[in-house]
């Protein structure tokens, strides 16, 4: 069946509450008018949204394909993260102007009506140039899987840390013997390290930094938490709310007493205090280079099992191949094996602290020999994701409608219990919502693996 156009009122739509750049127009989109650089057959177009330590890591993996492959000309753009990223991507997919290659978050892309602004992987053709199924984590590979089809390509899984200082946990007694945070497994035992850690610490610094004025941040710890407890959002179908506000309000008030017992400054800089002694931080991997750069004797855990089960918050980016309606041939072919080329040479994407979605090299001794990247890996093995519905994703409707909830519990605007409740309506009136981009609600669009 051809696919149903998608009018730029449904794409505005699309975008609706959005922070869409204001320059708006098409400079990085590149037409086929573009001369193919010396000794080329082939062009292939690539969209990123990479900017910083990530983007010179993927530079320098589109250099080494360059080399490697002298005959497809890769033309790379970057552009700016987050919705406004999304939204153009979007525009141009549904205006025949798509790049030949792109990146989304993989909680994104269930959202992006697959099928109509994504065209499927060739997973032949992936085989080809050595990726295959059996290469990932299981878990991992199917969140890219709509309808039967392959749409994303996993290239990483970026997650949530517990980052501690060696020195002031050495202090307090609450390094191990081999050199690591002891483990902790209920929140008490939890609170118990955070108090010796804080009669250890300089004065005058926070015990933990918790992003506890930032949306997105407080909404991945929520996601976390309410994970290891168990909580469900959506029965398969999703047809029906299985969200538990008595769950979620123990998570609620988890994260609450980090401020009510003084471990946490809020508002407090989260990074900078950890760089001048405050003895943890809960960050996103992307950290890894900063800290390290800074020469800190330090560690990098998954967030710790207060509840009792593994569970750390964890997104993906994935290469996805925006709709074309010519799609085929050696630029399409060129696109697949770009992809494959970076996903199994990430150990360079491995260095800004990423944990590579191809397992071969997880197994590498060059791998093994990253610190902390080694001592976090495990976190490939209990993913705490959001549900797979199309208002979810980085930045996306769901963490928009529920981040500033959580926010408003942990500084202690609003009652955890009321909060959960809250959640839960905003739950439901999501549930029931449509798509911009194609008008179809979750139970509608065709989500389930």
């Amino acid at each position: 069946m051809g696919r149903p156009d998608l009018s730029r009122r449904q794409l505005l739509a699309a975008a609706g509450g959005l922070s869409v750049a204001a320059s708006f127009g098409f400079a990085a989109l590149g037409t086929g008018a573009d001369a193919l650089a010396s000794g080329a057959d082939t062009r292939v177009r690539y969209w990123n949204l990479f900017s910083g330590g990530d983007g010179a890591n993927m530079i320098a993996m589109l250099d080494a394909f360059r080399k490697a492959r002298p005959d497809i000309d890769v033309k790379d753009s970057t552009l700016q993260w987050g919705n406004p990223f999304y939204t153009k991507l979007a525009m141009a997919a549904a205006g025949s102007r798509a790049p030949d290659l792109g990146v989304m978050h993989m909680g994104r892309v269930t959202g992006f009506s697959p099928g109509r602004l994504l065209d499927p992987w060739d997973v032949d053709l992936l085989a080809k140039y050595g990726v295959r199924e059996q290469d990932y984590n299981p878990a991992l590979w199917k969140r890219g899987v709509i309808d039967g089809k392959l749409y994303a390509l996993p290239l990483d899984i970026h997650v949530q840390l517990c980052f501690y200082r060696k020195d002031v946990l050495k202090k307090a007694g609450l390094l191990g013997d081999d050199g690591r945070m002891i483990p902790v497994t209920s929140p008490d035992e939890w609170f118990d390290v955070l108090k010796k850690a804080k009669a250890a610490q300089k004065k005058g610094l926070q015990t933990i930094g918790l992003w506890t004025n930032d949306q997105n941040f407080q909404w991945w710890f929520f996601v976390a938490f309410y994970t290891q407890l168990g909580g469900q959002w959506f029965n398969a179908d999703n047809t029906e709310v299985l969200f538990d506000p008595d769950k979620a309000t123990q998570v609620l008030e988890f994260l609450r007493r980090h401020v009510t017992d003084g471990y946490v400054i809020p508002g407090a800089p989260t990074g900078e205090q950890f760089l001048n002694g405050a003895p943890f931080t809960w960050e996103g991997n992307w950290s890894v280079p900063v800290f390290s750069g800074a020469k800190l004797d330090y560690g990098a855990t998954p967030l710790p099992p207060v509840f009792g089960r593994q569970a750390t918050h964890a997104e993906s980016h994935a290469f996805v191949l925006p709709h074309q309606a010519g799609r085929g041939g050696a630029t399409n072919e060129g696109a697949h094996e770009l992809a494959a080329y970076v996903v199994t040479h990430a150990l360079q994407w491995a260095a800004g602290g990423h944990i590579p979605a191809y397992t071969p090299t997880l197994s590498t001794a060059a791998y093994k020999k990253l610190t902390p990247q080694s001592e976090y890996v495990s976190a490939m093995d209990h993913q705490a994701t959001e549900p797979k519905v199309w208002f979810a994703g980085s930045t996306g409707v769901l963490a928009q409608n529920l981040g500033p909830l959580v926010v408003s519990s942990t500084v202690g605007s609003a009652k955890p219990a009321s909060v959960a409740r809250t959640m839960k309506k905003h739950l439901t009136e999501l549930l029931a919502s449509k798509n911009p981009m194609d008008g179809r609600t979750a139970a509608q669009g065709g989500a389930v693996a």
